[in-house]
């Protein structure tokens, strides 16, 4: 018999929910790209943590397919962002939200 509590669906959703606000957080004060856009990778972690954890929940598989796709997804979302955020940089000398408000030239 063990002393420690089964981790239940619960425990999953609480991380879930610490890593979706710490992304959100970034998002919200941070103003660099590179970590806005590490903040956004958090977020979309969040969510994967959370359709496994109810995939896992439920008995079913499903979770575990979108996750696949939501990986394969990201994957192609990092290599577009990153090239952008080069791009950018670049471009602007910078990569800091606050000088990158003019679209022209």
């Amino acid at each position: 018999m063990s002393i420690l509590p089964a981790i239940g669906l619960h425990h999953y959703l609480i991380v879930a929910g610490l890593v979706f606000a710490l992304g959100f957080l970034g998002v919200l004060v941070r103003r660099n790209t590179l970590v806005l856009y590490m903040s956004l990778e958090l977020m979309l972690v969040a969510s994967t943590i959370a359709l496994v954890a109810f995939s896992r929940f439920n008995g079913t598989m499903d979770g575990n397919v979108f996750v696949f796709f939501i990986l394969t997804v990201a994957a192609a979302e990092v290599a577009v962002g990153l090239a952008i955020i080069v791009a950018l940089f670049r471009r602007r000398q910078t990569v800091q939200v606050e000088q990158l408000t003019a679209l022209k030239n």
